[in-house]
């Protein structure tokens, strides 16, 4: 292949990757939290073709000494933008919402034998009996909400109402009118870029974070203490995603119209190459 094809199919290559991120913040357009994510681009190594051996034999001269000649763009970073999302009033008591674009929930997630920590602005929960006297709070999933101290949050009888207190204190009442508080776990996410993506609006500290040198303080801080006076949650309210339909669309069809100019590239290198090779 000649350099024009390798610089297109490198090309393509990444684009597909674009493709399929704006069709992930497309499809997820209507996932509670869900933050949508972007493709940023950086050239691939060029090559330096110089007109003149020597610099000083082109005294006057108005055009570049030499020729850039590329082989093509990867796709350097895939970056959460962390807009918020527009609060929609539910008027359902398990329904939460986070007003604070870098506060997230705790949610504790068992796959494959293993419990990890994860973060997520879905706010919509839900109860799950353990027996006949006591309820945990669980997500869409199943996957147990935790409080300020990583430990389950877990009621005993039969739920009446529920309220939100400061500072993200839940406030259970069963039908013997008994109360019941709990602290929400909540985390500020300082560096979001840092976190794997782990499905369902869901995030987690990378599998390598021991191979980081940052702190986790710097990457996930944990708000107890004074500092959850930061913490801003509307109750019987969710946050919607903040995807923007129309930009996705708009930029699908940018992204569509750079794969099929790439293509034509290669149509028209092997048309050149069909043409050098017929002459007699």
């Amino acid at each position: 292949m000649n350099r024009t094809m390798i610089t297109a199919a490198n090309t393509m290559g990444q684009l597909q990757k674009q493709l399929d991120v704006i069709s992930n913040n497309i499809a997820n357009s209507q996932t509670t939290g869900y933050k949508k994510r972007t493709a940023q681009f950086s050239e691939l190594m060029y090559q330096q073709f110089n007109n003149q051996p020597v610099r000083g034999d082109a005294v006057g001269r108005l055009t570049p000494a030499g020729i850039r000649q590329g082989v093509g763009a990867q796709l350097s970073q895939i970056q959460m933008i962390m807009n918020l999302g527009s609060i929609v009033q539910t008027n359902r008591m398990l329904d939460f919402a986070i007003r604070d674009e870098k506060q997230f929930f705790k949610v504790l997630v068992e796959r494959d034998g293993e419990s990890t920590i994860q973060y997520t602005r879905n706010g919509a929960f839900y109860l799950s009996p353990l027996n006949d006297e006591e309820t945990m709070l669980v997500n869409g999933d199943g996957h147990p909400i935790l409080d300020e101290n990583n430990n389950s949050i877990i009621f005993s009888g039969n739920m009446k109402t529920v309220g939100l207190a400061d500072q993200g204190t839940l406030v259970f009442t069963n039908d013997a009118n008994e109360e019941q508080t709990f602290q929400l776990g909540i985390v500020q996410i300082e560096k979001p870029q840092l976190l794997e993506l782990a499905g369902d609006s869901m995030l987690k500290l990378p599998n390598h974070f021991d191979e980081l040198t940052l702190p986790v303080e710097e990457i996930v801080m944990e708000l107890n203490g004074a500092e959850r006076g930061e913490i801003n949650i509307a109750h019987q309210a969710l946050e919607q995603s903040n995807v923007d339909v129309a930009e996705e669309m708009t930029n699908l069809i940018q992204t569509q119209r750079s794969y099929q100019f790439q293509a034509r590239s290669i149509t028209l290198a092997d048309q050149m190459q069909g043409l050098i090779n017929g002459i007699r």
